[in-house]
């Protein structure tokens, strides 16, 4: 039987704490962290409300997508929907149905969560819910005005297979496309089904929220 691994929590002791730089959403922090030979080292993080990605999958086996531009790697890049838990303590199944809404007015009668990632935990507190959402339909109302980079958005639906073949061929580097498409490719092929996937309100240790 192969060996079952989970992350564990854990809290180094930290000896001084302190925010060089706080922006409007994100910011940096330096903390002296008590290593476990005794040392006292410097780290240097990026703080972060946490995010939502959405994998809006249509009964094509279509994956809805957006291009954005990214000016810190200088590229328009393709990404599913995504966007900040903004409000402390927010449900991150509603925080992805507004930015499905925004991004692509688009609804969604069923979700599940696909999974669940620190971006880059080396350097950032960054913590990412993916959703799986189907059912697909165009929003109600009025659709949302979309300013600065969301203003060059282009969107399209594209099959799962390739995704998964431009993210292996090193054309896609999104993160949360490439490793929401892995994912669900993961759970189509393994047998199991989307049903065994959490339900959308499983609990999220590293973002708690309200029911």
């Amino acid at each position: 039987m192969a060996t079952r691994i989970a992350d564990t929590p854990e809290e180094w002791e930290v000896t001084a704490t302190s925010t060089p730089f706080q922006g409007n959403k994100t910011g940096v922090r330096t903390d002296d962290v008590v290593m476990p030979d005794g040392a006292v080292v410097r780290r240097d993080y990026q703080t972060h409300p946490g995010s939502v990605a959405i994998l809006a999958l249509d009964d094509q086996d279509r994956v809805l997508v957006l291009s954005q531009y990214r000016h810190p790697v200088r590229e328009k890049l393709w990404e599913i929907p995504a966007g900040l838990l903004d409000i402390p303590g927010e449900n991150p199944l509603h925080a992805a149905q507004r930015e499905l809404y925004e991004e692509a007015h688009v609804k969604a009668e069923d979700w599940r969560v696909l999974v669940d990632v620190y971006t880059t935990p080396g350097g950032s507190d960054e913590a990412v819910r993916i959703f799986l959402a189907r059912e697909l339909s165009e929003a109600e109302g009025v659709r949302f005005e979309v300013s600065e980079e969301e203003a060059d958005m282009e969107l399209a639906r594209i099959p799962l297979e390739e995704l998964v073949r431009g993210a292996l061929a090193g054309e896609l580097h999104n993160n949360c496309l490439v490793v929401g498409a892995f994912a669900l490719n993961a759970v189509l092929m393994g047998g199991g089904g989307t049903g065994a996937l959490r339900p959308s309100d499983a609990p999220w240790p590293a973002r708690p929220f309200e029911a």
